[in-house]
């Protein structure tokens, strides 16, 4: 079942369980793909989304929600806290498995290998092979050093 549809009918199911909010978090999800979607009608590159496109997107949702959380934090705020988290479990319901750090580290090296990169001026190469290969598996804001650092 694509990406699409999973959201569809978990929303479909919140909504039934009147579950107000897992329904809330699932509805900015769907305006989200939405976004995307008509921001994708005007460009030159007009096509469906692929599961890879929404998993960038839920990828991204869930680091906003991190740095909210964070701030909220930071602010005292910590019942705005814990909604940006729990939103964060929603979110993450949809996403694959993170690759664990020594997981991430075989990736690494199996990128670096496979576009026989040697210096950091091969870095876009080994980021863009990792992309293609792991998006919504592993934090690319994380990544970005770890790579920096081998290549370095």
């Amino acid at each position: 079942m694509d990406m699409r549809s999973r959201v569809n009918d978990a929303l479909k199911t919140a909504m039934k369980n009147k579950d107000a909010e897992r329904l809330s978090t699932l509805r900015l999800i769907c305006a989200a793909i939405k976004d995307r979607d008509i921001a994708m009608r005007g460009s030159d590159d007009e096509r469906e989304l692929t599961d890879d496109d929404i998993l960038a997107i839920l990828g991204k949702m869930v680091k906003q929600r991190q740095e909210s959380a964070r701030a909220y934090e930071e602010g005292g705020r910590l019942e705005l806290a814990e909604k940006e988290l729990s939103e964060i479990e929603v979110i993450e319901d949809f996403l694959p498995k993170q690759l664990s750090k020594d997981e991430t580290d075989v990736a690494v090296e199996k990128a670096i290998t496979n576009v026989g990169a040697d210096s950091i001026r091969d870095m876009g190469k080994v980021m863009g092979e990792l992309k293609a290969e792991y998006t919504g598996r592993m934090d690319f804001g994380k990544v970005g050093p770890m790579v920096k650092e081998k290549l370095g």
